[in-house]
């Protein structure tokens, strides 16, 4: 048979060889180094026997999937440890993940940070033992019966619903034996730099209704200082918090009465009007049309636009005079009776319709996270009716509006495009017209992309913008949906320049996405310290005594007629205090007034961005922030007080 490489060389063999054995013979070097195999595109295990023909990658812990199987055996080496640590426990699942592993548990005592302290060391003792990972396959019937023989209930659950005639594969490592599909390094000796991070509740399933387990969670790299970096970015993450910021900044709250149904508080609005002010800017300069239409709407239009069918899990349904009625949970179908409501010509495309739509979302309590994951947000949804034509330009134009947006805000960001899920609707020629003139107005914008197969939406493919932040974290937000499929399902029309019928094209997408989302998102991004001109309070008056509080009140008075948003710290505390917590409020702009100030009609500046910047004429202080506001600069730190 013979192995074509990555590298294009070829190796020739007379008998099977297993992947490892391949890696072997090329050079020792990376045989230690290996963790998966790729063959003819697919990640396989290296005890995988090769007994044809193919194309075949080593892959190590610099390759996506190569790491990924170097922290899956992270994930079996911690859950031996615990089972070493406390025989009790019970296995669920523990699968590599985008940062690292986590393994899910049943124990009835809880487990607790100090516990995670005694697994790791226990790890390192596994680790040093350098045992021999093997695979090994049973009969359906034989490894349930295996499973039920080591009281583990989970994965007996787990074999049970794999079908009659399924092989099922185990991984043993000394004592240790784990239900696993791999893939898995060869012993356990190579995971050098891991952690556990930290404990947190998981549903088995993700469904609440069946028992609440622990989750571990850990992470491991293939050289330490890749760990130590990530460690970093996660203390740095903790400090960002939007739900701890949210609360000390006075911007946002949860509450009991409504779990994923988020309060915005006075701050919190001021916040977010601000956004939508942009909003409303750039889609009036953009020729958008803004609309608002109902939350609840009947069923027959979900079943029309195909989400009673395909999404119906996700939403809240009620009854109104013994019909039938859902909460929306999207904007297009609303969006959609818009354009029906009155005839439609060629001319009047392409029809750009804005709108900020409230929509809600059945999510599983164990999903919610602050603003992140929440089940009400507001959605800066458009939709755009056009002509075929107008498809690449629309697109291009939509591509253009996004990096707008995330280049004021200073996001990096890279483009996926998501091809035809299993779970859709509309014809192949359809899909494949959708998908060819996304690529294309990517290629003609000069984009980078990936193709991330099989994630767009039911009725069409997609765009994804995955914005970066400022520890490096990446969100999705932005999405562009070019969607054949509702126009038929509404039997859209528009009359045509030959006096005919047409079908119109729509266009789905969104900017900012969730606009509560992309709040918290902001709040991680800028750490609470937003730019000027995004801030919920500006400037702060600081007057030095009581004696100047008449001469502070006439600067509030003035800043707020101004258009700044500002106020005073009236409290008969030290200067010095008021300075500490205007900043710990991430105040941008502090002004000082005392005497020498009120006398020649004077402001002194504090700044969080460079300390103190003296004094200033109150008039020019004004004409300087208003500038920055109107140009919505991001002020860069210059000094640290």
């Amino acid at each position: 048979m013979i192995i074509t490489l990555k590298s294009g060389d070829k190796k020739e063999y007379s008998e099977s060889k297993s992947v490892y054995e391949i890696a072997a013979d090329i050079s020792e070097g990376l045989a230690r180094a290996a963790c998966a195999g790729e063959v003819d595109g697919e990640t396989v295990d290296l005890r995988t026997i090769i007994d044809r023909d193919c194309e075949l990658n080593i892959l190590t812990v610099n390759d996506p999937e190569g790491l990924a199987a170097y922290r899956h055996t992270a994930s079996h080496i911690m859950a031996q440890a615990v089972k070493r640590l406390y025989p009790d426990a019970k296995l669920a699942i523990g699968p590599s993940i985008a940062d690292g592993f986590y393994y899910d548990m049943d124990r009835e005592i809880p487990f607790t940070p100090q516990d995670l302290e005694k697994i790791e060391a226990e790890m390192k003792k596994i680790i040093k033992e350098a045992l021999p990972i093997e695979r090994f396959t049973k009969p359906r019937e034989e490894a349930i019966a295996f499973m039920e023989e080591r009281a583990e209930p989970y994965k007996v659950e787990l074999i049970r619903d794999l079908p009659e005639d399924a092989e099922i594969s185990f991984y043993s490592q000394g004592e240790f034996v784990d239900l696993c599909a791999g893939p898995h390094l060869m012993s356990t000796k190579p995971v050098k730099a891991f952690k556990l991070t930290n404990l947190a509740g998981a549903y088995w399933r993700g469904d609440e209704h069946n028992k609440m387990l622990t989750r571990i969670y850990g992470t491991a790299f293939g050289k330490k200082a890749e760990m130590e970096e990530y460690l970093t970015m996660l203390e740095e993450a903790k400090k960002r918090d939007h739900r701890k910021l949210g609360k000390e900044l006075g911007l946002f709250m949860m509450s009991e009465a409504g779990p994923g149904f988020p309060f915005f508080l006075p701050k919190g609005m001021e916040l977010k009007n601000v956004l939508l002010d942009y909003w409303h800017e750039l889609h009036r300069r953009n020729g958008y049309q803004e609309i608002s239409t109902p939350i609840i709407l009947n069923r027959s239009l979900w079943e029309t636009s195909g989400h009673w069918a395909h999404y119906q899990e996700n939403m809240y349904t009620t009854v109104i005079d013994e019909q039938d009625f859902a909460v929306k949970p999207m904007n297009c179908p609303g969006g959609i009776l818009v354009y029906q409501s009155e005839p439609r010509s060629y001319r009047d495309l392409p029809l750009r319709l804005g709108e900020l739509g409230m929509v809600h979302r059945h999510e599983k309590s164990g999903q919610l996270h602050g603003l992140m994951r929440v089940r009400c947000f507001t959605q800066d949804d458009a939709h755009i009716f056009m002509t075929p034509d107008q498809i690449k330009d629309e697109i291009k134009g939509v591509a253009r509006l996004i990096d707008e947006v995330y280049s004021l805000f200073g996001f990096k960001y890279h483009v996926e495009l998501s091809t035809r899920p299993e779970d859709s609707m509309g014809s192949d020629e359809d899909w494949e017209m959708a998908t060819d003139a996304l690529r294309g107005a990517l290629d003609e914008l000069g984009l980078d992309y990936v193709v991330n197969e099989g994630d767009g939406a039911f009725y069409g493919p997609k765009i994804d913008f995955h914005l970066q932040d400022s520890i490096g974290r990446t969100w999705q937000c932005g999405t562009i949906q070019l969607d054949f499929q509702l126009p038929l399902r509404f039997d859209l029309e528009y009359i045509g320049a030959d006096g005919e019928k047409h079908r119109p094209i729509m266009i789905h997408r969104v900017a900012f996405g969730s606009i509560e989302r992309f709040i918290g998102i902001l709040i991680e991004h800028f750490a609470g310290a937003f730019p000027t001109w995004l801030s919920p309070v500006q400037v702060r008056v600081l007057p030095i005594s009581e004696k100047y509080m008449d001469y502070a009140g006439k600067v509030l008075d003035t800043l707020k007629e101004s258009g700044i948003r500002a106020e005073m710290d009236s409290r008969s505390e030290k200067i010095g205090y008021k300075i500490r917590e205007a900043r710990l409020a991430k105040i941008p702009y502090m002004l000082v007034v005392g005497a020498k100030e009120e006398e020649g009609n004077l402001v002194s500046v504090r700044s969080r961005f460079a300390g103190d910047e003296g004094q200033k004429a109150l008039g020019l202080f004004i004409d300087d922030i208003k500038k920055e506001i109107s140009g919505r600069q991001i002020r860069e730190v210059e000094a640290a007080e």
